[in-house]
């Protein structure tokens, strides 16, 4: 999810919140069901969502792994804390 997220960055989920197009959400496939995936919803689809990753050259998605389970929805990230621009 670079740049939106990171590895290790830590994130506030509202486990079981609809998703709506272009939240950012927790995601789990039917072909992976021991991992969890931090995605960006982009439409509902038969059998799930349809979620992409924000680097299109390093991230396995929907697109090869079809539509996946919406476990939650990510509200906020905790850390790093966000820096403030002024």
């Amino acid at each position: 999810m670079a740049p939106a997220l990171r590895d290790e960055d830590i994130v506030l989920v509202r486990w079981g919140a609809q998703p709506r197009p272009n939240d950012v959400v927790l995601v789990r496939w039917a072909g992976r069901p021991d991992q969890l995936s931090v995605k960006r919803a982009s439409h509902q689809v038969d059998g799930g969502w349809h979620v992409v990753g924000d680097n299109p050259y390093a991230s396995t998605d929907s697109g090869q792994l079809g539509p996946a389970e919406v476990l939650g929805v990510v509200r906020a990230r905790l850390w790093p804390r966000p820096r403030i621009r002024l």
